[in-house]
């Protein structure tokens, strides 16, 4: 993998207030994940999670492109997925708490939540099942509004066959599909080049279908990138891939300590930290530091009464037999 250089260039950040508004998402994500991590270890947490914890610029940069009329389809580790597209953070929390005020009733748990509201179509436990479903979202919406949907996936999805049967389909039709991988190096253990032949983008272009390899660490290339894909699948050109070359700073589930790293990777990534990326980039083009340091201790605090506010609130009532046929 290569990967652009982590200088600060003056002028990237094409409007502040934007920019800030993302760095906000962006700690309420990284924040969210510790306060689930924390949560899960003294047994709150149901289930299994997978934290999207130095993913948050691939989730945000797009995001903050989309339109109403599209719809985007997570992964399993969807939590920054959900938060990006506007999901109310209280009621995600407290569907991974389990309670009944959460965003599913508390029955869809950490991989499955669903907001049609907030354009999430859905999180998908199976790898590379966002594909599938993006896929008949975009074909709706070829028909009926004219969005764009997007499938968020990871590398290891790259060698399912239905990928692919997707993507031939997306560029046979034109559909509106933005194909967003987040190539974060590893397949649950697995590092990506031991199980992975080639480039990822080489079996895209092959269709014909535009793709572009990025910096998924910088949030400004990432809007970039999605910027043109977007544009193309909007225009009616069919579907477009961008493969985001991330890192998760975590395990790849609850119960992985990420031992298979090799020494000082995690150490080498952390200093690519896309929020702290991005605070020194809002700083470098003279951004106000005391909004941004005011943000910090507003999203601590809201994470704060969140937590108060999920342990406290109830859990599903038990449905009878005649209530669930009803």
């Amino acid at each position: 993998m290569s990967y652009v250089s982590d200088k600060a260039a003056a002028g990237v950040l094409d409007d502040l207030d934007l920019y800030t508004g993302i760095y906000r998402q962006m700690l309420l994500i990284r924040g969210f994940e510790d306060l689930v991590q924390s949560l899960f270890l003294k047994g709150e947490v149901y289930g299994t999670t997978h934290l999207y914890s130095g993913q948050e610029a691939v989730a945000t940069g797009v995001a903050s492109l989309l339109e109403e009329r599209d719809r985007a389809a997570a992964t399993y580790r969807g939590h920054g997925h959900a938060l990006a597209l506007g999901v109310d953070p209280q009621k995600l929390l407290d569907e991974l708490l389990a309670r009944e005020t959460g965003i599913n009733g508390g029955r869809a748990g950490s991989m499955n939540v669903t907001s049609p509201g907030d354009r999430l179509i859905g999180s998908f436990g199976i790898v590379g099942g966002s594909i599938a479903a993006a896929t008949g979202a975009a074909l709706a919406l070829k028909k009926t509004t004219g969005g764009v949907a997007v499938a968020y996936f990871g590398d290891g999805a790259m060698n399912q066959a239905y990928v692919f049967e997707c993507l031939n389909f997306c560029q046979v039709l034109k559909l509106p599909l933005l194909f967003v991988c987040e190539n974060n190096g590893y397949g649950e253990y697995t590092p990506f080049q031991a199980v992975t032949a080639g480039e990822i983008r080489a079996r895209v272009e092959v269709m014909g279908v535009p793709a572009e390899t990025i910096d998924g660490m910088s949030v400004w290339t990432v809007r970039e990138a999605a910027a043109h894909a977007l544009a193309h699948a909007r225009a009616g050109k069919g579907p477009a891939f961008v493969e985001a070359l991330t890192y998760r700073f975590v395990g790849h589930s609850r119960s992985d300590p990420g031992a298979y790293r090799p020494e000082g990777e995690l150490d080498d990534w952390r200093t690519r930290d896309p929020i702290t990326r991005l605070r020194a980039q809002l700083d470098a083009e003279g951004a106000d530091a005391g909004r941004l340091d005011r943000l910090e201790q507003e999203t601590t605090e809201e994470l704060e009464r969140m937590r108060e506010r999920g342990l406290a609130a109830p859990f599903p009532t038990e449905l009878t037999a005649s209530e669930f046929k009803d």
